[in-house]
């Protein structure tokens, strides 16, 4: 639940800015509203951090030393699970990334308007809140693997109906259910390093696996513009989201049984 209260950050920060970043583009372009977004980010970012580390410094110098073992054993080397959980990471956020990248343009590409896809957007960050913290509350019931396959299916139905359904009152519909839907996807990678490997490697390796999701998302938005481009149409680059959406789901399903396979010969 802690890991993704603290995740939840982007999320609100993900509901608050198109609006904002919508009015500064109408009203000092584009130029000048991302300079104003990148001094104010560098600076909050700043100071939060000076006080974080004031606050919990010593804390985390002693956190290694009466830190619990790992709780599953999927019987893989560390290098092994971080691999793939990289190559997971990033299938589902290139998954992730074509409504999150492209909802603006799509509505514009639909004659709705950059505005209404603005509006999308940020209603969709908005319930990650939710699926973030509740996701957080069923991590701690049933464990990450099986709340990233919940979660990972559940994105893929949303990513469905995008194809099937492209009326303004739908769009904004289905965006607040894929908001609800993917929002603890990406905290639950954290609490599968923990819940499978020990404290002294548990942050290196979460960076890496957030790293490989950060690319995913790079990548995702990138590779859904060329389809876009090639095609003429969103409807492919909808279907390669579900396509790498069914590869996430795919290896989070081995690791699963894996780890049932394991608990059963205990």
């Amino acid at each position: 639940l802690g890991v993704a209260i603290a995740a939840s950050g982007n999320y609100v920060g993900g509901t608050v800015w198109p609006p904002l970043v919508n009015f500064g583009i109408q009203s000092l372009g584009w130029r000048a509203t991302h300079i104003a977004i990148g001094v104010f980010t560098a600076v909050a970012m700043a100071l939060a951090l000076v006080v974080l580390r004031l606050l919990m410094g010593a804390a985390t110098r002693r956190s290694h030393v009466n830190a619990a073992p790992p709780r599953v054993d999927l019987r893989l080397s560390t290098n092994a699970l971080t691999a793939i959980l990289s190559l997971a990471s990033i299938s589902c956020c290139v998954a992730m990334s074509m409504p999150q990248v492209h909802i603006v343009a799509y509505c514009g590409d639909l004659g709705y308007g950059v505005a209404r896809g603005a509006e999308m957007l940020s209603l969709m960050l908005g319930f990650g809140i939710i699926s973030r913290i509740g996701s957080g509350f069923l991590a701690d019931r049933i464990g990450g693997i099986r709340t990233l396959l919940i979660g990972s299916i559940a994105q893929g139905s949303a990513l469905l109906f995008y194809l099937f359904f492209d009326s303004l009152t739908s769009l904004y519909v289905i965006s607040a259910m894929f908001g609800l839907f993917q929002g603890g996807i990406v905290p639950s990678y954290a609490i599968i390093v923990r819940e499978a490997m020990p404290a002294s490697e548990a942050a290196t390796r979460i960076g890496i696996v957030i790293f490989a999701s950060v690319f995913g998302m790079s990548f995702g938005g990138w590779i859904s513009g060329v389809i876009f481009d090639a095609t003429g149409s969103y409807a492919a680059a909808f279907t390669n989201g579900l396509a790498w959406n069914l590869l996430n789901v795919s290896i989070i399903l081995l690791l699963l049984m894996r780890s049932r396979q394991r608990l059963a010969l205990a």
